[in-house]
C-alpha cells in the first residue's frame, strides 16, 4: 500500500505532498488539482509499468490527454517533473521526468524506482482506473487478447462484459472479497457476488454476459429477477456506470490499488451512498481505494462503512479537501474520520451546500 505522494512542478502543483491510506477521498471545487493528483499516480505507472522506452506518452494511456509537456509543467518549476511516492514499509519509490521542449507530446523519463511498489508494477490488476467517462449502455462491447486472468475491466469499463462470461462462474479467489452479508451456504461466484452489489447499488438485477466464437464482440443483458432479458440499452445508464466499479473491486489484486473517479455518476441518492459503503468496506479487504467524488452521499455511505457497519476501521480513511486559489497551489485540508463516522473538522465548502440551502429555505419560511 502506498501512504503519501509528493509531487513537484507537475501542473498546479509546484511542491505538495498528500497522505494516502486505504481508502482516500478527493473532494472540492472543480479544477483545484484532484484529477491532477490522479494523473500524477497514472503517469508514475506508465513509466514504471506501461512505458516501453524512456518517452513516456502525455497522450494515449489511460485514455490521456493531457496536451504538451508545457501543459503539464507547472509555470513556477524549472524543467523538470519528479514524483515521489512513500509506501508502507517506508520506502520512498521516486520518478524523475525532464521536459524535452514545450511543444514535446512526451515527457522523458530521467529515474524510476528499481523496485516500485506493488501498485506500479507489472502484476495484472494491480493497478487499475476507471475514468469518468465510463461507457453507457451498449448493445456490444468488444473483448480484449489477453488471457482470461489478466483481462481488466478497462478504464471505461469496456471489458466486464468478457470478464463476466470468461471468470463468471469461477469462485472469487480472496474470500474477504465474499458479500459480507453472503449466507455461509451460498455460492461464492464472481457474477452472484458482482449481482448482489449491483441490486443493492443500483436495483434488484440478475446479468447474462455473452462472448461470441470467432469475433471479438461481447455483450451484456440484465433482467429484473423473474422478468425478461433485455439489451443494455434498455436498462438505464446507472447499471452500466456501477458495474466497472464492482467488477473491478471484486477482481483487483490484493494490495494493489484502485482508482475511480465519480463512482456516484448517474446512480440514485440511496445509490450512491451504498456504492460508498462498497468501496470502504473493498478497502478493509485489502484493496486500496481512490476516489474522486462530488457526492456527500458517496460520503456518508463511507462515514456508515466506518461507524455503523465496521467494515473499515477509521484510521484507514482520510479525505482530502481542495480549496482552489487563483494562481496559486491550492490550499489542500487532511480530514480525518472517527470512529462513529463523524469527520474530524468540516471546512466551508466541505459537501455544506445542503445544509446552506436548507437554512437558506427556511429563512424564506421565516419571512413568508
Amino acid at each position: 500500500m502506498i501512504t503519501g505522494i509528493e509531487i513537484h512542478g507537475f501542473k498546479r502543483f509546484q511542491h505538495q505532498a498528500f497522505d494516502l491510506a486505504p481508502l482516500t477521498i478527493l473532494a472540492g471545487l472543480n479544477g483545484s488539482g484532484k484529477t491532477s493528483l490522479i494523473h500524477a499516480l497514472l503517469l508514475a505507472w506508465e513509466a514504471s509499468a506501461g512505458a516501453t522506452s524512456n518517452a513516456v506518452r502525455l497522450n494515449g494511456p489511460f485514455g490521456l490527454e493531457l496536451g504538451t509537456a508545457e501543459d503539464v509543467r507547472n509555470w513556477k518549476s524549472n524543467d523538470f517533473i519528479e514524483f515521489h511516492i512513500t509506501s508502507v514499509s517506508g520506502g520512498v519509490a521516486k520518478w524523475k521526468f525532464s521536459v524535452p521542449s514545450d511543444e514535446a507530446l512526451y515527457l522523458v523519463l530521467e529515474d524510476k524506482p528499481a523496485s516500485p511498489p506493488t501498485a506500479f508494477a507489472t502484476y495484472p490488476r494491480a493497478f487499475s482506473y476507471l475514468c469518468a467517462e465510463r461507457l453507457g449502455p451498449r448493445s456490444v462491447l468488444g473483448a480484449s487478447p489477453l488471457p482470461a486472468e489478466e483481462v481488466e475491466v478497462g478504464v471505461r469499463g469496456e471489458h466486464c462484459a468478457q470478464i463476466l462470461a470468461t471468470l463468471g462462474d469461477k469462485p472469487i479467489g480472496d474470500k474477504r472479497r465474499l458479500h459480507p452479508d453472503r449466507a455461509e451456504t451460498g455460492p461464492t461466484l464472481l457474477k452472484y457476488e458482482a449481482e448482489r452489489w449491483l441490486s443493492e447499488i443500483a436495483r434488484p438485477v440478475e446479468i447474462n454476459a455473452e462472448r461470441y466464437l470467432g469475433a471479438a464482440v461481447t455483450s451484456l443483458r440484465f433482467r429484473s429477477p423473474g422478468g425478461e432479458w433485455a439489451r443494455a440499452p434498455n436498462t438505464g445508464f446507472g447499471v452500466s456506470y456501477a458495474l466497472p466499479v464492482i467488477l473491478g473491486g471484486l477482481t483487483a489484486l490484493s494490495g494493489g490499488l484502485m482508482i475511480v473517479e465519480n463512482p456516484e455518476a448517474h446512480l440514485h441518492p440511496a445509490g450512491q451512498s451504498r456504492m460508498g459503503v462498497f468501496l470502504a468496506w473493498l478497502a478493509g479487504c485489502g484493496v486500496q481505494v481512490i476516489i474522486e467524488t462530488h457526492s456527500d452521499h458517496v460520503l456518508n455511505g463511507v462515514r456508515r462503512a466506518i461507524g455503523e457497519h465496521k467494515y473499515l476501521i477509521h484510521d484507514k480513511a482520510v479525505a482530502q479537501f481542495f480549496e482552489s486559489l487563483e494562481g496559486d497551489e491550492p490550499m489542500v485540508h487532511r480530514l480525518g474520520f472517527t470512529p462513529i463516522g463523524g469527520v474530524s473538522h468540516w471546512p466551508r465548502g466541505f459537501f455544506d451546500q445542503y445544509q446552506i440551502d436548507v437554512a437558506s429555505l427556511g429563512r424564506i419560511r421565516r419571512r413568508s
